[in-house]
């Protein structure tokens, strides 16, 4: 009975981290359903968190933070480093296994995490300020690397688009999240502190970020590129949700990391497919269905991959 108990203990932890962040997805789903919410209330309200609410939250969570917690540049440099390894390796599957016109949306699709939403939310949920601070950097740093390798991927398999570095380079430094996490770091390096009422208006308007965010995640969803979905959709998710976080984690149990950053790195790892794929892929002329039976899929699967990746290292006591 001790041993059932403490298994029954994990789950109920390990549910408690994933089940409020997909529960805030298919809450999404569940308005959209009802008709009160429309496409015109997600694009709107996307945007909203993208340009706005996200990049405060970011900047506040960065501020705020203990001096040095976020700052394990180890550990994101590890984290990007595996993202890119591992980029190369569905690449070269996609080579052998892939139909070349398909090929630029499937790569992307099976290694763009949502790791500013989803990833962003679980940590801040299941590490709090310390999983915003750090997951913010991490989020900072793999927004640029998925930026740039998207957009060579779909390029060189693109009809319509052709990748240049100039275009490339005014993304990332426009990108409203990198501009949040940026502008944060200097004020956090000298300790700098925001007017109280400044720091509470903020914190007002950034907590509107991760559940308005699922939400729109949820409003998003597309059922019938669900059932539509082809054996390579099913197959960039299971990369996605299933071949990274395994590979990643354990690359990274080998090093040496413990703790919160391993869960953290799990996590991030483990978001399933970026919403902003589909945007893409549509831009770059690529096959758009693929992408969103992706993005589809690969959410629906994570509900419960992260959910056992969660249980997995708690079981095994090390996160």
């Amino acid at each position: 009975m001790g041993v059932i108990g403490i298994e029954l203990s994990i789950l109920h932890s390990t549910l408690e981290v994933s089940l409020p962040v997909f529960a805030m997805v298919f809450l999404g789903a569940l308005l959209k359903r009802l008709g009160w919410i429309d496409q015109t209330f997600v694009n709107t309200a996307s945007s909203l968190v993208f340009k706005a609410t996200m990049p405060t939250l970011l900047f506040l969570s960065i501020l705020q933070s203990e001096p040095g917690s976020a700052l394990n540049l180890g550990l994101v440099l590890w984290y990007l480093t595996i993202s890119a390894a591992l980029f190369g390796l569905i690449w070269l599957w996609a080579l052998w296994r892939c139909p070349r016109q398909e090929r630029g949306v499937y790569v992307q699709g099976a290694f763009r995490g949502n790791c500013g939403i989803v990833g962003l939310a679980l940590a801040a949920n299941m590490y709090g300020d310390l999983g915003l601070s750090l997951g913010g950097i991490m989020a900072g740093g793999i927004i640029i690397v998925n930026l740039v390798l998207s957009a060579i991927v779909l390029s060189v398999y693109s009809p319509v688009v052709s990748s240049r570095p100039l275009d490339i380079v005014r993304d990332v430094v426009t990108n409203p999240l990198i501009i949040g996490i940026v502008s944060a770091l200097p004020l956090a390096w000298l300790d700098i502190q925001l007017p109280g009422w400044l720091l509470t208006s903020g914190n007002y308007f950034a907590s509107l970020s991760l559940p308005l965010a699922l939400i729109c995640i949820g409003g998003s969803l597309n059922l019938t590129a669900a059932r539509e979905s082809s054996a390579l959709a099913l197959s960039a998710s299971l990369w996605k949700v299933i071949v990274m976080p395994v590979t990643g984690v354990a690359a990274a149990i080998a090093l040496g990391y413990r703790g919160a950053e391993l869960g953290i790195l799990m996590l991030f790892l483990a978001s399933p497919t970026a919403a902003v794929a589909y945007v893409m892929a549509r831009g770059a002329g690529g096959n758009e269905r693929l992408a969103a039976s992706i993005i589809m899929l690969s959410t629906l699967i994570s509900l419960l991959t992260i959910s056992a990746g969660v249980l997995v290292l708690k079981s095994l006591a090390l996160i």
